[in-house]
């Protein structure tokens, strides 16, 4: 898809080349036509690598058994007195039929799994190729074939090169078609993100099995020409290592590229043929080559090459917005979305339960929810991506409930994520024609970009806010433009319902503005908006209802005002003061030198800083707490502390040095030890091997009383001690990274979320023992999204809101003041943005 000239350039290149092929045979002769031949038919196996590995990005390592496939079609065949016009076809089509027939069961794998079967499949054609000698003659191989003809004239070898070098020629050619059409774009973003060309309606398996299909077909063709060409062919001809060299000729070539396949091809044969005297030595010298290639021109050849010749402008004019609202407004409308008793389970935890929400076209409709809630997953389930245990999906009376997720995108469902997924190797408004289609491949080799589509998609572009390049890449793209066009994308698909995941999420306040209206003209025009956000002014700006969740069970619905003011919202966000108070045993002694500080601490990814100016202080025996709504930037602040994050600007002091510029382990080292979010556990090694492992950066011996130490203070883990960790509860894995981050010794222990997805009894338990710690005089850093459970066992509280800090002060007063909930649930300045956006 991302060519370095015009197509109508491209397409004379191709031409241009496949002609000098052609004089060079014809002033050549002999072994040079011969390896003029060879290069041919590499090409011609090597485009459908291509398709295969450099449009839809699947590594195979077996085409040698489907170029053994044709050979042996065409040999038996030709010898048995069938034309060769015939068997060329034939060959095509026999090896085409094995190729799909390997992958059905070898696209369901991925990584080296995929591999490992491709490699087994050539190491059987090969041995089988030994084995039945009654129709391969077995290591003797097949001599004798007749050459082909045409009426009563027989091709000499000469005319079989050149047919060679016609047929390298067109299938370069229709690579570039392929490539350009519905066909090659599905290829193309399964590569680039699966998840997200199955909710445009793509069929990743279909469209994987095509691209295996075609790859077997023409390595069958190529085969089929190799057995006229070599006169004789027996398994010797066919060994692995040539599928290792199909690969290299793909990947230096460059993968993807409409001529790598040629540049590739004329490597990895016309090379062996200048180390003749070296043939030993061959694959050494294609390793090393490999290693150059990969490391200096990473694209490949072709690609290298391109990368500094000028691109080919082109000036697309966008579709008014009147025109946009139009269109839009005229997409065919479903009644509303009815969620009827949804639930699901993953093992025994039961993540969604007995949710019912009616999401009716012309409205937004939020659903909020602390961490852990079940947000995202009642969008997979509306969907497609997770099957219900429990409840219906209907949509307009249709049910959706266990449909795959091409389905739902199909009955009209579009959606965004939290992490936006585009295609980021296509161009922006190619990403935005992606969607026109709604999964339908069209032909094969119809252009996909046509005029009236690139119109359509640069207009939705506009639209949704996004100024930039339509010819940029999607990958280049900064954070806040790739929401918009992940938007734009999804409003392509002319879906009745909107699913938007978390589209605010790190995103500048002036963004956030524009997206929310955004949002409600896209809502006006009669969609039904889904939004999941934790920015709380966005949603209360915005939304008509919210379905307020926690633990998976819905607790609240109402108007944004109606859902301030619930109390049982609030103690999802807050806690609602049941657990047991955890006062100090004596007076806190502390110096006022903090051991950890921040300066105007600055953190972000891409262009959009999450943190702005933040300025904390962790005296020595301090429990600190750090407050603040989902996505306020409170993992963000503990992944700079930690290292895991570089920040910005600003910096960061531990024990009177700063060190925002050191790696994680260095900090791990200096006693600034970070207890993650999710736990983050090994699980196939033990507990006690877990444990073991914090005390890795120690210049000092661990001791076996201080295992019997941490085991007095976690008893849950003394009988699990020898027990693999992935077997624990999500409680006791936690006490576990607890203990493990304690066996560092650290100058300060950061928390992140350590309630998280944890039973109220598990929880009470926990922080009964992190009382315990603080009166050790452990000095900790403590994030948990139960502000109220937070502040009954720390000393001093930062409340966080926009990556700003914009409360702090002792425990036992910021839990009293009703600013805290504002922080969370949205402010005072609600109204006025709503009032804005409508």
């Amino acid at each position: 898809m991302l060519n370095f000239m015009s197509r109508t350039g491209l397409d004379l290149s191709i031409l241009a080349l496949t002609v000098g092929g052609l004089i060079l045979t014809l002033a050549s002769g002999g072994y040079i036509q011969f390896v003029m031949g060879l290069v041919a038919l590499t090409t011609v196996l090597c485009v459908g690598l291509n398709v295969l590995y450099g449009l839809t990005g699947l590594v195979s390592l077996g085409q040698v058994g489907f170029f053994a496939i044709g050979a042996y079609t065409s040999g038996i065949l030709l010898l048995n007195g069938v034309s060769f016009w015939l068997v060329l076809p034939a060959a095509g089509f026999v090896a085409g039929v094995a190729g799909c027939l390997l992958a059905i069961p070898a696209v369901r794998m991925a990584g080296p799994f995929l591999a490992m079967v491709t490699i087994a499949f050539a190491f059987i054609v090969e041995h089988g190729a030994v084995e039945w000698r009654s129709m391969t003659g077995g290591q003797n191989g097949l001599m004798g074939f007749p050459m082909p003809e045409i009426a009563s004239y027989v091709l000499s070898e000469t005319d079989l090169v050149l047919f060679s070098i016609c047929l390298a020629g067109l299938s370069l050619y229709l690579y570039r078609r392929l490539a350009d059409s519905g066909w090659g774009m599905a290829m193309t973003g399964i590569r680039d993100a699966e998840i997200a060309a199955s909710s445009l309606g793509y069929k990743p398996f279909v469209v994987k099995l095509a691209a295996f299909a075609i790859a077997a077909a023409m390595a069958g063709l190529a085969g089929a020409l190799f057995t006229p060409l070599m006169m004789f062919i027996a398994p010797s001809n066919f060994p692995f290592s040539q599928s290792i060299l199909f690969l290299f000729a793909v990947l230096i070539g460059g993968a993807g590229s409409v001529l790598g396949p040629l540049a590739g091809a004329l490597v990895t044969v016309l090379l062996p043929e200048f180390l003749s005297g070296l043939a030993e030595y061959r694959l050494l010298f294609f390793g090393a080559l490999l290693v150059g290639v990969l490391l200096i021109a990473p694209r490949g050849l072709v690609g290298s090459v391109a990368a500094y010749l000028p691109k080919p402008g082109r000036k697309i004019l966008p579709k008014s917005a009147a025109d946009i609202e139009t269109l839009l407004a005229g997409y065919p409308k479903p009644d509303k979305l009815e969620i009827e008793n949804l639930g699901i389970s993953f093992g025994g935890v039961r993540a969604v339960d007995s949710v019912s929400l009616s999401l009716p076209a012309g409205a937004v409709t939020s659903i909020i929810g602390p961490n852990g809630a079940g947000k995202t997953t009642i969008l997979n389930m509306i969907s497609g991506f997770y099957k219900p245990t429990d409840g219906n999906i209907l949509l307009s009376g249709k049910a959706l409930s266990g449909l795959p997720a091409f389905e739902a995108a199909r009955s009209g469902i579009a959606r965004t994520y939290q992490t936006t997924k585009l295609f980021e190797n296509m161009s922006v408004v190619a990403n935005v024609i992606s969607g026109l289609s709604r999964g339908r491949l069209g032909q094969p080799l119809a252009k996909v970009e046509s005029a009236e589509n690139l119109a359509l998609a640069a207009g939705l572009l506009r639209y949704c806010g996004y100024m930039g390049d339509f010819d940029k890449r999607a990958g280049d793209l900064p954070h806040v433009d790739r929401r918009l066009v992940e938007i734009a994308r999804a409003l392509a698909m002319k879906p009745g319902v909107l699913l938007l995941d978390e589209p605010a999420a790190g995103l500048m306040r002036a963004d956030k503005d524009q997206l929310a209206v955004i949002l409600r003209k896209i809502a006006d025009l009669g969609l039904a908006v889904v939004l999941v956000e934790h920015d709380m002014e966005l949603v209360m700006g915005i939304s008509d209802r919210i379905q307020a969740v926690d633990a998976g069970k819905p607790i609240a619905f109402g108007t944004p005002a109606e859902i301030q003011a619930n109390e049982t919202v609030i103690a999802a966000y807050l806690g609602d003061g049941s657990a047991p108070t955890l006062p100090r045993k004596g007076q806190l002694e502390t110096v006022q030198t903090p051991v950890l500080s921040t300066l105007k601490l600055t953190a972000g990814y891409g262009a959009a800083p999450v943190l702005k100016d933040v300025s904390l202080k962790v005296r020595p025996g301090e429990m600190v707490a750090l407050l603040g709504a989902n996505g306020a930037g409170k993992s963000t602040f503990l992944s700079a502390l930690s290292g895991l994050h570089r920040p910005v600007e600003g910096s960061i002091i531990l024990n009177d040095d700063p060190v925002h510029t050191l790696a994680p382990h260095d900090l791990v080292g200096r006693g600034l030890v970070l207890v993650p979010e999710g736990r983050q556990v090994f699980p196939e090694l033990t507990v006690l091997e877990n444990i073991e492992l914090g005390a890795y950066k120690r210049r000092k011996a661990m001791s076996g009383d201080e295992i019997d130490a941490l085991l007095a203070r976690f008893p849950r883990l003394k009988d699990r001690l020898h027990s693999r960790a992935g077997l624990l509860s999500g409680g006791e894995q936690q006490m576990m990274a607890i203990a493990r981050g304690l066996m560092g010794r650290p100058s300060v222990l950061l928390l992140d979320e350590p309630s998280l997805g944890l039973a109220p009894a598990m929880i009470n338990e926990l922080y009964a023992i992190l009382g315990e710690l603080r009166d050790d005089g452990i000095t900790i850093l403590l994030v948990d999204q139960m502000a109220s459970l937070a502040l009954s066992v720390a000393d001093y509280g930062y409340v966080l809101e926009q990556g700003r800090i914009v409360m702090e002060g002792p425990a036992k007063d910021l839990i009293a003041d009703e600013r805290l909930t504002a922080a969370y649930l949205g402010g005072g300045e609600t109204a006025d943005r709503r009032e804005a956006v409508q």
